[in-house]
């Protein structure tokens, strides 16, 4: 969330729902976003809001127009997009995700810098309000004091941060790995280990709306990515069961290598599994030739911010995620 909230009615502005948006519509909105993520150094709109934004959008030949916005054959199930013009240039965009049964609706949203100071998060934030009955989540990535006050103004509290937090990879010194007894450790084949992957994830996150919702088509929206390498993406095992995993991701242009999802099985918990994938993941990242690896971590998750703690992990930046009162 990046955007202001000083509400000056502009009878040129319009807020228009889509369902999914058309290949011009979804390159505006991706230009959008790389101007804000220029201006403000991070990007607003998380991965999984891009994913959605690129591998959703409509194709021309399946858009049809009808009811208050434009439903098509690219669309995601429970996933809205509201785009705001001005005089019809694109100057906002919010993404409003409703497929968790359990948790509010949640969204992200932003203003292009040069439109800023002019009412346009306020007005993209009511209409968030209005469109999921006013049972909100909105992410403010990076706590932004602007995106503080536009919560304040929308009436949401704040409930949730996420530490991204980083280490040196240069002259990287951990102990080797050490693998509870019956364990090995082999790389994810494509294809072959797609549901078995699923399966612990949704196990080991089951306490996590985003992390532990993710599907097969989540799944190939990353593999169709161009950072995907199976050679870092890696699975323990007792016998045949995948009980662990730890997927790392470079981030080639900024020179970072991330812990991108680790996980562990319930019931294979407590033995060391998770530390000793931790580091052959990191070993992974620094014989890459990568400076700094980086991960995301829930700052009231103190154990696990306490073992990346002990492994050289301090907190570089926090994002916060505002509600509604329930």
């Amino acid at each position: 969330m990046t955007s202001d909230d000083t509400a000056q009615p502009l009878p040129s502005r319009s807020i228009e729902t889509y369902s999914a948006l058309s290949p011009e519509q979804t390159e505006a909105v991706l230009e959008l976003l790389a101007e804000a993520a220029r201006n403000d150094g991070q990007q607003a709109v998380s991965e999984q809001g891009r994913l959605q934004l690129r591998y959703g959008m409509a194709s021309r030949s399946d858009s049809v127009e009808g009811g208050g916005g434009r439903r098509a054959g690219g669309e995601r199930e429970g996933v809205s997009h509201l785009l705001l013009t001005v005089a019809g240039e694109l100057v906002g965009y919010a993404q409003l995700e409703d497929t968790d049964p359990v948790e509010a609706p949640a969204a992200e949203l932003v203003v292009h810098p040069s439109h800023r100071g002019n009412g346009h998060g306020r007005a993209l934030g009511s209409a968030l309000l209005a469109a999921s009955g006013k049972r909100l989540r909105v992410w403010a990535h990076g706590g932004h004091s602007a995106a503080r006050h536009l919560s304040q103004v929308l009436g949401l509290t704040l409930f949730r941060e996420l530490r991204q937090m980083r280490r040196p990879l240069a002259d990287l010194s951990l102990p080797d790995p050490v693998l509870p007894a019956g364990v090995t450790v082999r790389t994810f084949v494509p294809g072959q280990d797609d549901a078995a992957w699923l399966a612990v994830n949704a196990a080991a996150f089951a306490h996590h709306p985003e992390q532990g919702s993710l599907t097969q088509r989540d799944l190939d929206d990353r593999k169709a990515e161009p950072w995907f390498d199976p050679a870092g993406f890696f699975l323990a095992e007792r016998g045949d069961e995948v009980i662990g995993f730890h997927w790392t991701k470079v981030h080639a242009a900024e020179g970072l290598g991330e812990v991108y999802v680790l996980g562990v099985r319930p019931g294979a918990q407590g033995g060391g599994l998770g530390k000793a994938l931790t580091t052959i993941g990191l070993r992974h990242l620094a014989a890459q030739g990568l400076p700094t690896a980086m991960l995301y971590v829930d700052a009231d998750n103190k154990a696990a911010v306490s073992v990346y703690e002990r492994l050289g992990f301090t907190t570089y930046e926090t994002d916060l995620m505002y509600r509604t009162e329930t």
